[in-house]
C-alpha cells in the first residue's frame, strides 16, 4: 500500500490541553512522545511492570532504607527512653570519600552526630559502603544491623555487646 506524501486540502492541527488550536503544531510536525496518548504501534500505554504489592516493586534503596528502620525499631523496643529523639539516616556515600580513597584509609559504614543546640543526634548508614560490605542479602541485613549498633554504642558510651546480646554473633 502507497502512502500519499501530500494530499491537497488535508492539515493536522493539534489542539492544546484547553482545546485551543495552535498553528505551530499545524502540519506534518508530530507530537512528543510524552503528549501522545498511545504507544507508536497503537496499543495504548502500557501500566506498570511489578504491580506495587509484590516484593520486587521496592528498589534496591528501599528495601535498604527498612532494613535500617528495622534495625533501629528492634533497638528501640529494647533501650526505650533512652533513644527517644535520635534520628536514623541513610545516605549514599560518605562526605568525601574521593580524599579517603586517595590517601588510601577505609571509607566508613557510618557516622554519629551528636545532638546540640535544639538538634537531635543522628546516626547515619553509608549505603554504597554497607553494600559492598556483603555478598548476599543476609549478610547485609546483618552488617546494616551490627553498624546501627556500633554506632547507637558510640552514642551511649557503651559497649555494642551490651546494647545487643545478638551483636556479631551470627558470623560464627
Amino acid at each position: 500500500m502507497q502512502s500519499q506524501p501530500h494530499v491537497p486540502g488535508f492539515t493536522i492541527r493539534w489542539t492544546d490541553a484547553d482545546g485551543d488550536q495552535s498553528e505551530e503544531h499545524a502540519g506534518s510536525e508530530a507530537r512528543g512522545f510524552r503528549r501522545r496518548r498511545r504507544n507508536r504501534h497503537g496499543r495504548g500505554l502500557r501500566g506498570e511492570l511489578m504491580l506495587p504489592n509484590l516484593p520486587g516493586f521496592r528498589t534496591r534503596s528501599e528495601r535498604f532504607d527498612d532494613m535500617v528502620l528495622d534495625s533501629a525499631e528492634r533497638l528501640q523496643d529494647m533501650w526505650g527512653k533512652q533513644l527517644d529523639g535520635v534520628l536514623f539516616a541513610v545516605d549514599e556515600i560518605p562526605p568525601n570519600l574521593e580524599q579517603l580513597v586517595a590517601t588510601g584509609n577505609t571509607a566508613p559504614m557510618g557516622s554519629y552526630t551528636p545532638g546540640g543546640r535544639g538538634e537531635a543526634p543522628m546516626i547515619t548508614v553509608y549505603r554504597r559502603v554497607v553494600e559492598q560490605g556483603a555478598s548476599t542479602r543476609e549478610e547485609l541485613q546483618d552488617l546494616v544491623h551490627d553498624v546501627v549498633v556500633e554506632y547507637t554504642a558510640e552514642m551511649l558510651g557503651v559497649p555494642p555487646e551490651t546494647l545487643d546480646p545478638v551483636y556479631r554473633r551470627r558470623y560464627q
